[in-house]
């Protein structure tokens, strides 16, 4: 089983990681964070990445009114970088959600996307 501390070592060393957090999806804050630029406020970029997912999960339940949405993983990609989020359901913290931006030019959006598969599921185990 992979500790919370160790979670983020891991994703931070994912090719062209730039920072990372991992955040409470339940309460919007953010339960750790590593690698984030001067200036980042990481409680305010954690409630407003938590508020992005619940909107995202609204909008694609209304568009398929009926079925179960369940996202796994999201993938944003803005002129400062891939903003990936992993979405899990943890036995002992609720759901949580590891945030890492890639960089541009440097990061492997699908190597980057199966990592953090691979590191979700040895927290949760």
């Amino acid at each position: 089983m992979l500790g919370l501390h160790d979670c983020l070592t891991e994703v931070m060393a994912i090719p062209g990681a730039l920072d990372a957090m991992l955040l409470d999806q339940t309460s919007g804050m953010a339960v750790l964070a590593s690698g984030a630029p001067d200036g980042v406020d990481t409680e305010r970029s954690a409630a407003a990445l938590t508020e992005t997912l619940r909107a995202t999960v609204d909008g694609l339940a209304r568009s398929c009114p009926g079925d179960t949405v369940r996202i796994d993983d999201m993938l944003v990609t803005t002129d400062h970088g891939h903003h990936l989020l992993r979405l899990m359901e943890t036995a002992f913290e609720g759901p949580l959600v590891i945030y890492v931006r890639l960089d541009l030019d440097r990061a492997n959006v699908a190597l980057a996307r199966f990592r953090l598969q691979h590191i979700s599921t040895r927290l949760l185990a």
